[in-house]
Parts: structure tokens; C-alpha cells; sequence
């Protein structure tokens, strides 16, 4: 009780600081820009060299941390959960979720980052800022600069992760656009979010049993070339952990953070049931038209609602801890 009492006098005392010198609080609190400038002033830089570095390599591990931000986000909040490894006393954490394994990947490149970090700031940096980061530099390198931000931090680690977390908070991809937008709208998310970030599907890949079942083994809007191409690469039995090959998401540029999403959703030639449910409201179509035909315009918003959603829930202050290890919490 007094410990509450304290902390509601400080925010008080903040409040009224604010107002005296005629101020506004950041836009990102409890989060800010450049949160680690005297902690550990090289974080950033070292993040996006190991990040330039894995998608030269492969431009898979660009689409791969973007993912992983919303899905770790989306549970728990944007704390690194989705990193925890399993124990003896946490025998199912959220990677091993279905909705995670075994599409989610992605943590190696995690760790390389951690270990680049450590090695300059042991014990500073968290890992949902280094994701935060990597997820941010993804989208620049990938768009070629044109989706080019600031990503706030101050994000501390959470030390709960659970398997049955997921299944409460990510919708699968079979799903109609009110499924979708309750999911967006629980975590402070809005439509313009649900359209925005799922641009994202611009890049990666996904597995056959994503989209099998509902797009074409039964009567669906696919484009009817698409539906014969991928029912050349996919088995119509295509089960997670089985017999279950990736395509890309999109055929056009797999490989670049742009646009084209939109295209392919006014097209009809997008895998997901969720991508083509942006089409059956109004509001959410004309998002879609705006954003294929209108150059720059989704860009900009990408960058913003990227930053809304690292913010959801996120742990600050004495909350949480900063890792050693990403794929375990500190016990001392």
C-alpha cells in the first residue's frame, strides 16, 4: 500500500512538473528514443550490423524478425517471452505454442545479437529492445529505406511464458475480419493497425497448412492461377510438423518490404483467408486501395503503427529484468 502510495505521489509530482514548465510528456512513454545514448551508446549501430549482415544472407531473417516482434507483442506484451526456452519448472513456454512452432523462427539470429551486444554492455540491454531494434532495422533494410524510423526503448524482460498464451491472443490466419480486429482492438490496436501491419505479408514465407484447408481444398476468392501454383507445390493434406513445404507470401517481390501486399489483396492473389477478409468492410477496402495505389502512403503509417504496436504492454522501471541469456530468465 505505501509502496502504491509512493508511486502515485511521483506521478503526481511528474504531472505537475510538466504542466509548471509548460511541457508535453513523450509521445512513447514509459518508452523513449534513444533510451540507451549514455547506458550503451553503440546498441543500436551493433544491432543493425548484425542485422545487414543476416539478410544479405538470407532475406528470410529480415521477415523473420518482424514476425517474431508482433507475435511476442501480441502475448505478454513486447518482453521477450517468446525467446524462454523450456525447464523443469516451465516445461511449455509460448515458442512451442502452434501458433509459433514450428513456424516462428528465427531465435539464433536472436542470440548472435545478444552476443554482439553483451560483449559491448554485458547486462544493459534487453532482449525485447534488441528485437524491438532488429525488427525496426528489418524494415528499413528490406524496403530500402524507405520505411526508415526511430524505435523507442526502455523495455525490460518478462520472466512468464506459457504455451496457452498464444492460443488466447493470435488469431489463426483462417480468420474473418471481426476475429481480427477484436485481436487488434484488445491490445489498444485499431483497423488502420489490422490493415497497416499486415502489409507486412509483403515478405516471408509461409507453410502450406496456413491456408491448405480453407483456400483450397474448399470454394474460396483465390486467383485461380495462384490456386493452381501452389496446389502444385502443397499437398492437400498439409498438417503442421508433417509433410508441409513453404511458399512465399508474395510472388511478385518476396523479397522487398513495399506495397504489393495491397495489390495482391485487390488481386486475389494473397494465401490467407485473413488477407482477403480486408476487402469484406468498407472501411478496411478503401484502406487497401489507398495503400496500393497511392505511392508513399503506406510507408509512413507502417513505420507508426510498427511503433504503436512495440509499445503494447511493455515492462519498465522494476519491472521484469534484463536478461543474460534471451532463451532463459536470471535466477541471481
Amino acid at each position: 500500500m505505501a509502496a502504491g502510495a509512493a508511486k502515485l505521489n511521483v506521478l503526481l509530482a511528474c504531472a505537475l512538473l510538466l504542466l509548471a514548465v509548460g511541457c508535453k510528456a513523450s509521445p512513447y512513454w514509459p518508452l523513449e528514443i534513444g533510451f540507451y545514448h549514455d547506458k550503451c551508446p553503440q546498441a543500436e549501430s551493433v544491432v543493425k550490423g548484425v542485422m545487414e549482415y543476416a539478410i544479405s544472407k538470407n532475406p528470410g531473417n529480415g521477415a523473420a524478425m518482424i514476425r517474431m516482434l508482433f507475435h511476442d507483442c501480441f502475448v505478454e506484451g513486447c518482453d521477450a517471452s517468446i525467446f524462454l526456452d523450456p525447464t523443469p519448472f516451465s516445461p511449455t513456454p509460448e515458442k512451442l505454442s502452434p501458433p509459433n512452432d514450428p513456424s516462428v523462427r528465427g531465435f539464433e539470429l536472436i542470440d548472435a545479437i545478444k552476443e554482439a551486444v553483451e560483449a559491448v554492455c554485458p547486462g544493459v540491454v534487453s532482449c525485447a529492445d534488441i528485437l524491438a531494434f532488429a525488427a525496426r532495422d528489418a524494415s528499413c533494410i528490406l524496403s530500402k529505406g524507405t520505411v526508415a524510423f526511430d524505435m523507442p526503448s526502455g523495455r525490460r524482460d518478462g520472466t512468464f511464458s506459457n504455451a496457452s498464451e498464444p492460443l488466447k491472443f493470435l488469431v489463426p490466419p483462417t480468420s474473418n475480419l471481426s476475429d481480427l480486429l477484436d485481436s487488434f482492438v484488445v491490445k489498444g490496436l485499431n483497423a488502420e493497425d489490422l490493415v497497416i501491419l499486415s502489409g507486412a505479408h509483403t515478405i516471408g514465407r509461409s507453410h502450406c497448412s496456413s491456408f491448405v484447408s480453407d483456400r483450397l481444398n474448399t470454394p474460396s476468392d483465390i486467383n485461380g492461377a495462384l490456386a493452381w501454383f501452389l496446389r502444385s507445390q502443397c499437398p492437400a493434406d498439409a498438417t503442421p510438423g508433417g509433410n508441409d513445404p513453404v511458399v512465399m507470401q508474395d510472388m511478385v517481390t518476396p523479397n522487398v518490404l513495399d506495397r504489393q501486399y495491397y495489390k495482391n489483396v485487390l488481386s486475389h492473389t494473397v494465401l490467407f483467408t485473413s488477407d482477403a477478409a480486408l476487402l469484406t468492410s468498407e472501411e478496411t477496402a478503401r484502406m487497401v486501395e489507398d495503400n496500393a495505389n497511392i505511392p508513399g502512403w503506406w510507408e509512413g503509417r507502417f513505420a507508426k503503427s510498427m511503433v504503436k504496436m512495440a509499445g503494447v504492454e511493455v515492462k519498465t522501471g522494476d519491472q521484469g529484468q534484463i536478461r543474460k541469456n534471451c532463451r532463459a530468465i536470471n535466477y541471481h
